[in-house]
């Protein structure tokens, strides 16, 4: 991994082997960022993504693997209880072009991936949501 930061953004690469959302957070922590938008393109042997079944308020994930392009990459990072919190989402194309994704748990490079992420000036916190069964921004 290795970025470079002009302004408030960080020009990211990430390299084979490295896996998304623990590298975002990793740079987050280091550089003490608390609010930011991420968009991105690459490409990935893994994928782990799904959705939230409002209903039984859990997340339903499904794994592909193979050689996979990052059709997009996007979300955010900010806080929840004084810890940084990543929430991405995916989606991601195989060789026959079938595009798929959801909410990223995780996705390991195979090529390279090639991300931006924009810090904000400020902070905004997540509170968990009873009701919803999500940590929902808090104002």
């Amino acid at each position: 991994m290795d970025y470079r930061k002009f302004k408030n953004q960080y020009v990211i690469r990430l390299d084979r082997g490295e896996e998304i959302v623990e590298s975002l957070k990793k740079i987050a922590d280091k550089e003490n960022i608390k609010l930011a938008y991420l968009t991105g393109i690459g490409a990935v042997g893994k994928v782990t993504a799904g959705v939230f079944d409002t209903k039984e308020k859990v997340f339903k994930g499904h794994t592909w693997e193979g050689d996979l392009e990052v059709v997009s990459i996007g979300g955010n990072i900010n806080t929840m209880n004084g810890e940084t919190y990543v929430h991405f989402h995916i989606s991601a194309a195989d060789e026959q072009g079938n595009v798929f994704g959801g909410h990223l748990q995780e996705a390991v490079i195979s090529g390279t991936g090639e991300l931006v992420l924009t810090e904000i000036d400020g902070t905004v916190d997540r509170k968990f949501d009873e009701e919803i069964g999500l940590n929902l921004f808090d104002f």
